[in-house]
């Protein structure tokens, strides 16, 4: 599924498509496509996971899930779920949930609540964590009322930088590490960005998907834990349970 930062690279790629009039579109979605022809687009906007095209009086949400893709001015060999053309150009967006927001964005989101937003509220962070005294570490970092943005890798590269065994407690954890949580899921999520932007993410994940410790040199753990049962790896050695 990709992560916020996924998604801010789409706005950053596709923010030459403001201010172009949509002349063509289709796809499986059940919105109401005959709205968007001849519509012009106003903004691009990101909140967490969820990729927004603004137009005057509504918005289209795409959620690209746990498998989406999108495509500027190329095709895939499957129906898209949603298509638009700009004459010459066009924007394709495969296996993804469309969503037509009537509302204004203001009313729907929480900015403050976006780890990549430069209104992201790090106190607002800290009363929610609170709010989930028994939920585990693990399943706060995947909350998107807390975390907007944040996913597996996000999760499992943070919990390793703050030594916190995932199936910790968010209650049981000191306040110095409920602080450590929030600021370094912040600062993981723009060096995620930066390194993504440089194709050498992978290249320093120092958790995800790794088979052994980098600062213990032991066999990592691997696990499918809480309530998202998300996959999860982490260090039995360093990284210290809170319970």
């Amino acid at each position: 599924m990709p992560e916020g930062p996924s998604i801010v690279i789409l706005k950053e790629e596709v923010a030459g498509f403001k201010g172009k009039k949509i002349t063509d579109v289709s796809g499986y979605t059940k919105i109401d496509l005959d709205r968007l022809l001849n519509k012009k687009i106003i903004a691009f906007k990101s909140w967490g996971k969820h990729f927004l095209i603004c137009f005057k009086g509504f918005t289209i949400r795409i959620h690209l899930l746990m498998f989406g893709s999108y495509r500027i001015n190329e095709k895939k060999d499957s129906n898209p779920a949603l298509h638009l053309g700009f004459g010459k150009d066009e924007l394709n967006f495969y296996t993804c949930a469309v969503k037509l927001i009537e509302e204004p964005l203001d009313e729907v989101y929480d900015w403050s609540g976006d780890v990549m937003s430069e209104t992201w509220d790090a106190r607002k962070a800290m009363a929610k964590l609170k709010q989930v005294p028994d939920m585990m570490v693990a399943d706060a970092l995947l909350n998107q009322d807390i975390f907007a943005g944040s996913g597996n890798i996000i999760k499992n590269e943070v919990m390793y930088r703050i030594r916190v065994h995932p199936e910790s407690k968010v209650g049981s954890l000191p306040l110095k590490k409920k602080r450590e949580l929030i600021k370094e899921t912040v600062n993981y999520s723009f060096d995620f960005l930066h390194w993504k932007k440089e194709f050498k993410l992978k290249e320093h994940w120092l958790a995800h998907t790794k088979k052994i410790c980098p600062r213990c040199n032991i066999p990592f753990h691997k696990a499918y834990i809480g309530a998202t049962k998300r996959r999860t790896f982490y260090c039995t050695n360093c990284q210290v349970l809170y319970q």
